[in-house]
């Protein structure tokens, strides 16, 4: 390994480009392994971009008055967040959400990392912890098998696990819109978004009760190492939810309210909706379908759905293993590994969940070893914000024994005092981050220049 370096950051994901970025930005120098292009991959991954969005590409709501991942992407556009800008650059129509071109958004944070005077994109798989110098271990949930044991044999504890699940994604001409219709729950739109940003296949009750049975009846993908690790909320499987109860997918992805389908005039007794995938529209994303039915079971049932009886699609579902490490108990403050400080560890990886948050830790991450190698400090960000509410969740406020993965959310927020309507303490937690967030801004010790 060439010494040419300050630092090492192991991971090319949403999470180590983020890192990367901040510390480039910052006057180091940055060598980037990324272990995709060099011969190998993970069962999720479909190519060898950086940053690549592998299960939905959804950075989910991007309102920043009444939603906690919403106000996470205004702190982070504060901070010159890349993620953020090849968001905002290559958004597609979502409603309210923050979705992007998958393709178009990896490729710019590609070029923009490939070509930063600062930053070595070194095409290479990195089997063990570095021994010495500054690193950030960023390999996100897939980390690869020889590394994840090195990572656990320094831990002295091994990793905890769980279930991750892939929607699949229909060329969008293969849909039959004299049955489906384009519209928006409750007609809201977000930045260029028309109220008609999804794709609504509705169903009546007999439909959908056939429909559920199938679902229960298909032949799954057996994974019997995995079988008692938990699944994720967030990517919780679409057969296992069916499981739950007749009626729990019309209260989840299914659910047809604010929807008003034009054939009836009515509210369907449920509904599928596709989010737009790609820029040109062409491919669309089964919301919420996440699944580990067999390839050809996810065909013969998914083809059932009204409106997508002839769908073609583009890639079906699929599930892999996720692996975090117990951050709580092993990183310190400023996500350094306690054990070994010249190392960090930022994203997924530290069991935050969500591209977002991802990101989010690799930004933090990347701030903190910038301020460390220019022999200043910084202060983390409050606890009252978005960035400092889930720092403080990963490093020390989460129970160690029972620490599983989160993607940012009022819940982790100091509580607003006094008693209020839900919407309006929602309203009184962004107003109380906001101000957190300036002062922060103003009187923060900040070794990154802006």
């Amino acid at each position: 390994m060439t010494t040419n370096h300050d630092i090492h950051i192991i991971g090319g994901g949403l999470a180590g480009s983020e890192a990367a970025w901040q510390l480039a930005q910052a006057g180091v120098r940055v060598r980037l392994s990324e272990m995709r292009g060099a011969g190998d991959t993970t069962p999720a991954h479909q190519g060898d971009s950086l940053a690549e969005l592998v299960c939905s590409n959804s950075f989910r709501s991007d309102d920043a008055e009444r939603n906690a991942v919403g106000l996470l992407h205004r702190e982070m556009r504060d901070l010159g967040s890349l993620i953020m800008a090849a968001a905002d650059a290559h958004q597609v129509p979502a409603g309210s959400a923050l979705a992007v071109d998958r393709d178009g958004f990896s490729a710019q944070v590609t070029r923009t990392l490939g070509d930063h005077p600062n930053i070595t994109v070194v095409r290479e798989r990195v089997d063990r912890l570095p021994d010495h110098g500054m690193a950030i271990v960023a390999t996100g949930p897939l980390t690869a098998p020889a590394l994840a044991d090195s990572i656990s044999a320094a831990t002295g504890a091994e990793a905890l696990s769980f279930f991750d699940a892939i929607a699949p994604i229909v060329h969008a001409d293969s849909i039959d819109m004299s049955v489906a219709w384009k519209q928006s729950r409750w007609d809201k739109s977000g930045p260029g978004g028309t109220g008609k940003d999804y794709i609504n296949c509705p169903m009546d009750r007999d439909q959908y009760l056939a429909f559920h049975a199938a679902l229960m009846a298909g032949e799954k993908s057996s994974f019997k190492d995995w079988e008692h690790v938990p699944y994720f909320d967030g990517c919780m499987p679409v057969e296992v939810m069916a499981e739950r109860g007749v009626e729990t997918l019309r209260y989840g992805p299914m659910k047809g309210v604010g929807l008003d389908d034009p054939h009836t005039g009515r509210w369907p007794y449920a509904c599928v909706q596709l989010r737009q995938d790609n820029a040109s529209g062409t491919l669309w994303n089964m919301v919420g379908f996440q699944t580990k039915l067999k390839h050809g079971e996810q065909v013969r049932i998914f083809r059932t759905i009204p409106g997508l009886e002839n769908a073609e699609f583009a890639r079906l579902g699929g599930l892999h293993r996720n692996t975090f490490i117990r951050s709580p108990e092993l990183l310190d403050r400023s996500l350094r590994f306690r054990a070994r400080p010249n190392l960090r560890f930022a994203g997924q990886i530290t069991g935050c969940e969500g591209y977002v948050e991802s990101a989010a830790i690799g930004l933090l991450a990347g701030r903190f070893a910038a301020a460390e190698l220019h022999g200043q400090t910084i202060a983390r960000p409050p606890v009252e914000t978005a960035l400092g509410a889930l720092l403080a969740h990963i490093t020390g406020d989460a129970d160690p024994e029972t620490y599983q993965p989160m993607n940012v959310n009022f819940g982790l927020f100091p509580p607003v005092e006094g008693r209020t309507k839900k919407a309006d303490r929602k309203l009184l937690y962004t107003a109380r981050a906001r101000a957190a967030f300036a002062e922060w801004m103003r009187e923060k010790p900040n070794a990154v220049p802006a």
